[in-house]
């Protein structure tokens, strides 16, 4: 990004920080759930249409997406870059005593996604302004999708949508409480795990446990697939792919004397490899199946896709960095650890190459606030950071485009 560029995204940033600030306190006191968020994606359209664009509704579901710049139809060889940015709330209590706690009982802006659409909207309005007057080098689409929260995710009603068809790259930032607002934690390669979920049921015959010879002993065999399957799991994929099994839910029976008829277990599966995650579905299945056969039980096993890993571009992360030096200063940036977590941005990057940034939203020197908790929230600051990486990476990647996965 030029300085000219650099300065225009800071003073726009600084001329309307208050303005975002006071979107992102209002669209966190009224949270939605997933594929509910049509105040939300109302709030933003507004916001878009009083600066002059033309953002366009996502078919059957609360989203929008936004170009900026040459335009698609103008110039159908322009690079266009993707800015994504997530709607939804989580189904939990905000726990806070602030002017703008949620007023939803029982839902909660607890991941920062209020944070993600002001800062992708901020970007929008920053970049929009500035082309005016300077015009862009291609198209930023901005996409602000619903129910990242759900499993499969809302990108999917993006990608469906043929949003992502004439894009070049794809870029995001999320709220990372473990860093100091002003920082930007940067990985190459996987940085969010996938994220699927299984369940197994068992059935068998039932019975007295005085006589478990003359039936399925149903609880032994729910037993060894509770320890086994994640063993075997991990003797047969890479252990690099850092798969992961957990259950977080095994039932079965009512009484102590009686061998329960069927139950279930429930739980995660999770890796930062795209090629085990391909294969890991089948291999379940399979290995389900032989650890029960010896104890004659029945079994279904219910796998259910959730979201593949992130895994950034190597030249995304490099054009990150390389804004974060310029606009931001040296050693704004952190090289953040993996984590498996999931995230539906995952879903964009099996498309198209880019990556996702971590956004420090700690109060230096102040608590932390883990994701996920109803205490959680940010020091606002870091809104007006997030604009000035995102605008800065965007405008770069439409001069050089990553190369194709």
């Amino acid at each position: 990004m030029e300085a000219n560029e650099i300065a225009a995204v800071a003073g726009w940033v600084a001329a309307h920080e208050s303005e975002l600030v006071a979107l992102r306190r209002d669209l966190h006191a009224h949270p939605e759930l997933g594929r509910q968020e049509r105040r939300t994606a109302g709030q933003v359209e507004a916001r878009l249409r009083a600066a002059g664009l033309s953002p366009q509704r996502l078919p059957d579901v609360p989203g929008l997406w936004c170009d900026i710049g040459v335009g698609v139809d103008a110039d159908p060889a322009a690079p266009v870059v993707i800015v994504r940015a997530d709607l939804d709330a989580l189904p939990l209590p905000d726990s806070k005593n602030v002017p703008y706690r949620s007023t939803v009982p029982g839902v909660a802006h607890a991941c920062g996604h209020d944070v993600h659409t002001v800062v992708t909207l901020g970007t929008g309005l920053a970049l929009a302004e500035y082309a005016r007057t300077a015009p862009l080098p291609g198209t930023i689409r901005l996409v602000f999708q619903p129910a990242e929260e759900l499993m499969p995710g809302g990108a999917l009603d993006v990608i469906d949508a043929g949003v992502l068809k004439p894009a070049s790259a794809a870029i995001a930032v999320h709220c990372d409480p473990a860093l100091d607002a002003g920082t930007i934690g940067l990985r190459t390669g996987p940085i969010t795990s996938a994220a699927d979920a299984v369940e197994i049921t068992v059935a068998g015959p039932g019975g007295h446990t005085s006589r478990p010879q003359n039936t399925v002993d149903l609880i032994y065999a729910m037993a060894r697939l509770a320890t086994d399957l994640p063993a075997a799991l991990g003797r047969l994929v890479d252990p690099r792919s850092a798969l992961s099994m957990v259950w977080g839910q095994i039932q079965a029976g009512t009484v102590a004397n009686a061998i329960p008829r069927s139950g279930q277990l429930r739980g995660t599966v999770r890796t930062l490899s795209r090629e085990t995650w391909e294969t890991v579905p089948t291999l379940v299945t399979g290995l389900a199946e032989q650890i029960v056969a010896p104890y004659g039980a029945q079994i279904v096993v219910d796998y259910r896709r959730g979201v593949p890993p992130v895994v950034n571009s190597a030249e995304v992360v490099d054009v990150f960095q390389s804004v974060v030096d310029r606009s931001l200063g040296h050693g704004a940036s952190r090289t953040v650890a993996q984590s498996l977590g999931g995230e539906d941005f995952g879903w964009y990057l099996n498309h198209v190459p880019g990556a996702l940034a971590r956004l420090g939203t700690r109060v230096p020197g102040g608590a932390t606030y883990d994701l996920h908790q109803g205490a959680f929230d940010v020091d606002e600051r870091a809104i007006g950071v997030g604009v000035r990486l995102l605008a800065g990476a965007a405008v770069e990647l439409l001069r050089r485009p990553p190369a194709a996965a």
